[in-house]
């Protein structure tokens, strides 16, 4: 698939791959957690990924909108995604402490997405991605919390 140029569109590509990444890594933990805390960690992954694959479709979309291709499939996302695959033969707190890790460079990815947005004069793209952020924030606290 050749690259779009334009510095929002790609910054969205940057986005959907990370985002899709991590949805798809935590539902990978989702299938494979085990212990004593298996049903509410099973429960919290499921919600998490739910809401990370319909972010992932709401950044497409915002990218077609923009007048460019989506990337899709996972070879697509495997080149340009920050979010490293899920660990394998891992306990419950190496996959929590993974997806903080991986929720905070999702944030990290979607404030200079905000950046680049702003200077581009598109505030529907940065407020979309600001949203986001609010979201990943607010699933690495509550992992975080788990933790504890």
């Amino acid at each position: 698939m050749t690259r779009n140029t334009d510095p929002v569109v790609k910054a969205l590509e940057q986005s959907l791959a990370d985002t899709y990444t991590l949805a798809l890594k935590t539902q990978n933990y989702h299938w494979n957690v085990v212990g004593p805390n298996f049903f509410g960690l099973h429960n919290l992954f499921e919600e998490h990924y739910t809401d990370g694959y319909a972010a992932a479709d709401e950044l497409a979309e915002r990218i077609r909108a923009l007048g460019a291709a989506a990337p899709g499939g996972l070879r697509a996302f495997q080149e340009i995604t920050k979010i490293a695959d899920a660990k394998e033969g891992v306990d419950a707190k190496a996959m929590i402490d993974d997806l903080i890790d991986g929720h905070t460079a999702v944030v990290a990815t979607l404030k200079s997405g905000v950046e680049v947005a702003e200077n581009a004069d598109d505030a529907a793209t940065a407020d979309m991605l600001t949203g986001r952020i609010t979201a990943h924030d607010k699933a690495a606290w509550m992992l975080r919390s788990i933790r504890a």
